[in-house]
């Protein structure tokens, strides 16, 4: 076994920013990534909520790395597994020479928090700053053997893929949860006390303002199964945590930062206020809300959270230059509301697949920490991995 030696590039030397178009007709949702989708700190991407109207878009292929080249200091990067079109905030970063630089383990060296804070220190612009191409390419890394890289990567590698597999059967149990619920309360199929679907077996159904419904079932608002109140701005924040701001800072539709002190230390529903709408974030641990946000607590958790996912916020959006939605708006907004005994029923059959949740969740962030652990010594060479002699 022997250890190589390491050489100091540019970025420029190893890599290139691709510009190839693709017609905007040849991708889907799922295919387009731009700045609003990336999910920061190696957090993949979501869905886009809508495809550009230009003919064409921005290139990218099967490894490529992909990064946010506005308001870097939030660290948005992807490595790609796929073909599709990306924005034109979105710079695509291809290898020059699979034999010097494994794509996997440059999407590694620049997701560092160094290679951020290198492009915020000398990006364009003071309200939304953009990173400089030139700048970027004049970026120096640390590049060992090929051979090296690729070992550096298994490593880092495997961590990624049991953070997905986690994150796979997460989605699975949300499926299987929203499954539930259309079920017992859209279709009407809950167990009677034959244990026998309610409706199809001859379930009595009465008519309501909001169509047919069981019988004994009620129409109310959600304020008679919610609190609500609405978050506050914090009186400090960063962008990257530290030892002294490591309490979650929760934005409309995501983590927007940290900072020391928090708001809500129980489960709660955090929806946008003003801004994003229509994403429902879940937590059970210390956060900030902040005040772009309507938080939520229920004894009704599950159910309120189901409801939360169905609503049409833009009906709702009450604001003209920017979204907004009200308390009042929430509390009013008109529910179907089952008998008491259902709610507790499905409160505990969901709650029960979102224990796993739970645990596959902090599983999840425990490994996260030992990838982010490892990865700045991986990288600088503190820690070695040995690459087997030539013969």
């Amino acid at each position: 076994m022997k250890f190589s030696e390491w050489k100091v590039v540019k970025l420029e030397d190893v890599c290139y920013f691709g510009n190839d178009k693709i017609e905007t007709k040849m991708i889907s949702l799922e295919d387009y990534i731009s700045t609003e989708n990336m999910l920061p700190n190696k957090g993949g991407i979501s869905i886009a909520s809508s495809l550009p109207s230009t003919k064409a878009v921005r290139k990218y292929e099967k490894n490529d790395v992909l990064i946010s080249n506005i308001r870097p200091y939030f660290k948005k990067i992807w490595f790609a597994r796929k073909i599709g079109g990306a924005s034109n905030d979105v710079l695509v970063l291809k290898g020059r020479n699979k034999k010097i630089l494994d794509n996997k383990f440059m999407y590694y060296y620049l997701s560092q928090d160094g290679f951020f804070s290198y492009v915020t220190a000398t990006a364009k612009g003071t309200k939304m700053p953009r990173g400089d191409k030139t700048a970027i390419m004049n970026y120096k890394i640390n590049l060992p053997t090929i051979q090296e890289q690729e070992n550096i990567v298994r490593i880092l590698t495997s961590l990624d893929e049991k953070i997905e597999i986690n994150n796979q059967i997460n989605k699975k149990l949300e499926e299987m949860a929203q499954t539930i619920f259309k079920h017992w309360f859209v279709d009407f199929e809950f167990p009677n006390e034959n244990d026998e679907p309610y409706k199809s077996s001859g379930g009595e159904m009465v008519e309501s303002e909001l169509g047919m419904i069981p019988k004994g079932w009620n129409i109310g608002v959600l304020d008679e199964l919610i609190e609500i109140s609405s978050g506050k701005r914090p009186s400090i924040k960063a962008q990257v945590i530290n030892e002294e701001l490591s309490i979650p800072l929760v934005g409309a539709s995501s983590i927007m930062g940290y900072t020391n002190e928090f708001n809500y230390n129980e489960p709660v529903l955090v929806i946008g206020r003003v801004g994003t709408h229509g994403i429902v974030q879940r937590f059970n641990t210390k956060i900030w809300a902040s005040d772009n946000t309507l938080v939520i607590k229920s004894k009704y958790y599950e159910y309120v959270n189901q409801i939360l996912n169905i609503i049409d916020y833009k009906a709702l959006n009450r604001g003209s230059t920017q979204p907004l939605i009200t308390q009042s708006d929430i509390k009013n907004y008109k529910i179907i509301i089952p008998d008491r005994d259902y709610l507790l029923k499905y409160e505990e059959l969901v709650g029960s697949l979102f224990l796993k949740y739970e645990k596959n969740y902090v599983e999840n962030e425990n490994l996260k920490t030992i990838r982010d652990t490892l990865l700045p010594k991986l990288m600088s060479g503190e820690i070695r991995v040995p690459v087997e002699e030539e013969k």
